[in-house]
């Protein structure tokens, strides 16, 4: 039986939160695109503490934002770390900055099955037509052009769909990301191996912290800890590559070992049980995450969220980049789709976007990686990664609220154009002493320009998805680029924004 063939203007690969938001933001523009996802939600995944660029910024532009503030999953204050020569744990708030206080300050720790099938949801809600239990066998070539793809339907039927363009969102196990040219690459540095499960009833930190993630370092890695609800705790390892041995064998014995070598996620769990049933009932083992594709596009066809690139779990950038890569994606196809760029400046643009926010998290967490054996090394790193010469005040605005260049404001600009200059002496005093350690719940790596570029982007996508037409014009991020229009949704030449 010959294939039924349909025409869409995008295809998409994978449903996860990097293509669901793409789908989300293009197709509410009017586009007509389709997303075949293999499995059928709701479905496990890991990654589950978010950030708020996430979700005030980029669900708020793709529509998903009330209802997920509807699921009542946790809300996350900050991140606590027990990291470093340091013995007492450091936490740091997202609130710290004037520019994220109210609502903006706060992020999510989701169960993945949950908040997947929320963003799927709302692609459907915003006019995508998603195709769940549909498995994608290859591309459609016409010369050094994608121009669509096939797959099986659900029922195993042969079909094939012409697109302008193909986005694979299919995410690490992707099968078509070499379709783009070019080959995956492994870090060197970050050759670990991560075993990880569930618990019921670990201990959790007191109020205002009780759900922040807690990332604790010990002699053969880090845990992450992370609340889902009341009860309920994600735990996992991460483990050096030459002690995989550690790993190998039975998993609930190896788990059980690595918690006793950490004194102080063996307190945490120490009246708790493991989960053995469900979706969280299975110990599972993720090994050599980090990677990029050495090119994120080809004529037809681009890479986005883990498809392209992954980094590392420790500061929870994982769902961060799939977005944050689909905003970028949207915005391009929907300029190229409606005439306002031409396709090869918005590839461009889309490429070296998400190229810059890889490499500034993956050279930051380099840093911070070798920063925590030695109290010593770690003040020396903070200091080399610093790239510019701006007052660590500024930085340190900068880095938690990443409001430079471009966008203005998190909240209505007159508004807060008024609180900080009634507040700057007061404000500019507290963080001196926050950056001074004078309170005993701050890091030197705080006033890193590297990590202020890492959120750089993620405060500019707030601030559009909040202030939309009334966002000031914006720079463009690299010399002769493109920059996003209001609403946040299309590509401009700098000239006409």
């Amino acid at each position: 039986m010959a294939a039924v063939t349909e025409e869409f203007d995008v295809a998409v690969v994978g449903g996860g939160p990097a293509g669901s938001t793409f789908a989300a933001l293009v197709a509410k523009q009017g586009h007509r695109v389709v997303v075949l996802e293999k499995e059928n939600f709701p479905r496990y995944q890991i990654g589950e503490s978010l950030l708020p660029s996430t979700i005030h910024g980029v669900c708020r532009l793709s529509g998903a934002a009330d209802d997920l503030a509807k699921a009542g999953f946790p809300l996350k204050r900050g991140g606590t770390f027990r990291w470093g020569a340091r013995p007492e744990p450091w936490t740091f708030a997202f609130s710290v900055s004037p520019r994220m206080a109210g609502p903006t300050s706060v992020a999510y720790q989701v169960e993945r099955s949950k908040f997947d099938d929320i963003l799927l949801k709302n692609a459907r809600k915003q006019g995508a037509d998603v195709r769940e239990g549909c498995s994608v066998r290859g591309v459609i070539e016409e010369g050094e052009r994608v121009r669509g793809l096939t797959y099986a339907d659900a029922d195993g039927n042969e079909r094939e769909i012409r697109a302008r363009y193909v986005v694979d969102a299919s995410g690490n196990k992707s099968r078509l990301y070499n379709k783009v040219g070019g080959t995956r690459e492994y870090s060197d540095f970050f050759r670990s191996l991560a075993l990880f499960g569930y618990f019921e009833n670990g201990k959790r930190m007191p109020e205002p912290n009780r759900f922040n993630i807690l990332c604790v370092a010990f002699e053969s890695g880090w845990f992450w800890y992370i609340p889902l609800s009341d009860t309920l705790t994600s735990v996992g390892a991460v483990v050096r590559r030459e002690m995989a041995e550690k790993i190998q064998g039975d998993p609930e014995k190896a788990l059980r070992a690595l918690i006793d070598e950490c004194p102080m996620i063996a307190d945490y769990l120490s009246d708790a049980t493991r989960v053995t049933e469900g979706q969280y009932g299975e110990i599972r083992v993720r090994k050599d995450y980090s990677y990029h594709h050495t090119t994120f596009t080809r004529p037809g066809m681009m890479l986005v969220g883990d498809a392209a690139c992954f980094v590392d779990p420790v500061f929870s950038s994982g769902v961060h980049l799939a977005t944050y890569s689909s905003l970028l994606a949207a915005r391009s196809l929907n300029s190229v789709l409606e005439g306002k760029v031409d396709e090869d400046a918005a590839m461009k643009e889309f490429e070296a976007r998400y190229r810059r926010e890889y490499g500034v998290f993956y050279e930051f967490l380099v840093s911070f990686y070798e920063m925590h054996r030695d109290e010593n090394s770690y003040f020396w790193q903070a200091k080399k990664v610093t790239a510019n010469s701006e007052p660590e005040l500024q930085s340190f605005v900068e880095l938690i609220g990443g409001v430079s260049s471009g966008e203005q404001g998190l909240m209505n600009t007159d508004a807060l154009s008024e609180r900080l200059a009634d507040n700057s002496e007061e404000f500019a005093t507290a963080v001196e002493k926050f950056a001074a350690n004078e309170d005993g719940s701050s890091v030197p790596l705080f006033s890193s320009s590297v990590v202020r570029n890492a959120m750089q982007e993620a405060g500019q996508v707030q601030m559009r998805a909040l202030l939309g037409e009334d966002a000031e014009p914006e720079t463009p991020m690299f010399p002769g680029g493109l920059v996003s229009s209001p609403d946040g949704l299309y590509w401009l030449p700098a000239t006409t924004a």
